[in-house]
């Protein structure tokens, strides 16, 4: 007896997103959006920032070493998103982010995106090269925060959340998760349309670890199938999270095997870019999920 897939298997949907210069076709294979922390206080403990210059150039080869890895995109963060974090300046920001992205504009060639919700942050990294915009706030923002990223021709990420990254854990209640999380990403959507920003330059991201249990996480990863319905390329990041670790019993710094895991089952159920803190091994996972996925 034969056994054939092709009617378990559905083809992803394909997007062309704009970005700035850069031109994302997205559907065919999975993108790699390496994760740069600039922060002293990432959750997975892979933070580059002190006022030091050997970190600073740290951070700068492991910008580098993810595009010789396959990164499709460079995701420079300056704040902690992880739960319970708190809110620091637009300036302190500023000085974290700045510099590196400066830095990175000048020596790569693929897009770089800025992990911010602060206005003034975005609009200085766009000013210096970002073409991308990764916003975690959801339906909460601002609308000069819309206008500007549309006056820079700028793509931008919108992420599910509840809350703030400090009060999130305290709101995860829900009827049904995904209807919500669906229905939230549509009126994010909505707002970016009203502004002006175009359909091509939105990325939708379910916002797995904000606002969510475990349980949660896993039951969206499960039916990320059901985010079609916003007609706009998905954004999953799994990397190294706290899901992962009630799961297998891990620690953060032992978490890879369940990261890829996750990664490749998003991918098959529809994920187009994956954000990521070990690049590498990501993308060869990710390659091998696509070329199963293509039946070659």
């Amino acid at each position: 007896m034969s056994l054939s897939l092709s009617h378990s298997i559905r083809p992803r949907t394909s997007h062309i997103v704009t970005a700035g210069p850069h031109t994302l076709q997205l559907g065919r294979r999975t993108y790699i959006m390496g994760i740069l922390n600039m922060t002293p206080d990432s959750f997975s403990g892979d933070g580059c920032f002190t006022s030091s210059p050997k970190a600073f150039n740290r951070a700068l080869r492991l910008a580098r070493r993810f595009v010789r890895e396959g990164a499709d995109i460079i995701d420079v963060g300056g704040e902690s998103s992880r739960p319970g974090s708190r809110k620091i300046s637009a300036h302190e920001e500023l000085r974290r982010v700045i510099p590196a992205i400066r830095a990175l504009a000048r020596t790569i060639k693929i897009p770089i995106s800025v992990d911010t919700y602060k206005p003034l942050v975005a609009r200085h990294a766009l000013e210096e090269g970002a073409s991308i915009v990764n916003n975690i706030m959801g339906t909460k923002m601002e609308k000069s925060f819309l206008r500007m990223v549309r006056q820079y021709d700028a793509a931008i990420v919108l992420m599910h959340m509840r809350g703030t990254p400090r009060t999130m854990q305290r709101n995860v209640r829900y009827k049904n998760v995904i209807s919500e999380i669906i229905d939230s990403l549509k009126k994010s959507m909505e707002n970016c349309l009203e502004i002006g920003i175009k359909s091509d330059k939105i990325i939708v991201d379910p916002g797995i670890g904000f606002a969510k249990t475990a349980e949660h996480n896993l039951e969206v990863i499960k039916h990320l199938r059901q985010f079609t319905v916003l007609k706009r390329p998905l954004l999953i990041g799994v990397s190294r999270k706290s899901f992962i670790g009630k799961v297998l019993e891990k620690d953060v710094s032992q978490r890879l095997y369940g990261s890829l895991a996750a990664a490749c089952v998003s991918i098959f159920n529809g994920a187009h870019i994956i954000r990521a803190h070990d690049v590498g091994p990501t993308k060869e996972a990710a390659m091998m999920t696509d070329t199963i996925l293509q039946g070659r």
